[in-house]
């Protein structure tokens, strides 16, 4: 009986400590900080979903230094002509927040899904690959 009674609490401290490493993991993570600079962002898909036919097609992608050193955009380039990104030209501090600033031309009907090739100094990941995606709809005068 003491068998059973000493392997019942060993089972129930081993699952009750697994838990809580767990969710101390989970913490460390969501928080990491890079050694060097580092880029995370909060979205890295943008989704228009269905716009009208000419409709404002700027959008931002927000980002935030998780390094210890300057982040420095070097260069940000859209999959095409259609896709035009601005980037910040100053450095970004560590901890600081920044904005990659995106239009799509939406004189152009139909689904899209275009990129932004963002090159920067972050450690790990010199290249950095971002999405756009919607839908364009037709005038409404047009399908008449």
């Amino acid at each position: 009986m003491k068998k059973i009674l000493t392997l019942a609490m060993l089972v129930v401290l081993g699952v009750t400590t697994s838990q809580a490493q767990e969710t101390t993991k989970k913490v460390k993570a969501a928080t990491a900080k890079v050694d060097g600079a580092g880029m995370t962002f909060v979205n890295e898909t943008i989704d228009y979903g269905k716009i009208a036919h000419n409709a404002d097609g700027k959008r931002e992608f927000v980002f935030t230094n998780n390094g210890n050193k300057p982040l420095i955009i070097t260069n940000t380039q859209g999959s095409c002509g259609c896709t035009v990104p601005t980037s910040p030209r100053e450095p970004i501090a560590p901890g600081a927040k920044g904005v990659i600033g995106v239009k799509y031309a939406t004189d152009r009907v139909g689904q899209f899904t275009k990129t932004v090739t963002v090159t920067s100094n972050a450690a790990g990941q010199p290249t950095k690959v971002l999405t756009i995606k919607g839908e364009v709809l037709a005038d409404a005068a047009a399908k008449s």
